[in-house]
């Protein structure tokens, strides 16, 4: 099953926009994360919609946060892009006429959500703040300057 990776793209690019002096494009975004901007676009809709993110057209347009850091938990964000699936891990079969089957699937869909639960509630525990401190931290720690963790790809 792939892996879905929105949360973890999007979270990387609210964090280089949190470092940015100037609104970001879809463009530039769309060369630091490696894909194309109707991605990025689509990402940003949704966490537009969340009331996350703002835009503007034009010359000096682009994508900015709206609102403050600490405002902003991984849980918002994790629903802004559409709630996908937390694990990826499912059953042999979905309907199964094995009584066998079912008990394995009815002990793991319990397993399941009571995991889910746990990791949205981790979730809700952690902002873009908490991830901005960090960088920060790795950031002095490194002794690289800000201008190298930009990406220019």
């Amino acid at each position: 099953m792939k892996r879905d990776s929105r949360l973890s793209g999007v979270l990387h690019c609210l964090l280089h926009m949190a470092e940015l002096q100037q609104p970001a494009t879809s463009e530039w975004l769309a060369r630091a994360m490696q894909t194309n901007p109707v991605v990025i676009r689509r990402l940003m809709a949704g966490l537009r919609d969340a009331g996350l993110v703002a835009s503007a057209k034009g010359h000096g347009g682009g994508w900015v946060l709206s609102c403050p850091l600490d405002r902003i938990t991984l849980r918002d964000i994790h629903e802004a892009v559409g709630a996908p699936a937390l694990l990826a891990v499912g059953h042999r079969e979905e309907s199964p006429g094995c009584l066998v089957e079912q008990a394995v699937n009815a002990a793991l869909d319990d397993a399941y959500r009571q995991a889910e639960a746990l990791l949205l509630k981790r979730l809700s525990g952690i902002t873009l703040a908490a991830l901005s401190r960090d960088f920060r931290q790795r950031l002095q720690a490194s002794g690289r300057p800000l201008q190298e963790t930009v990406h220019d790809a």
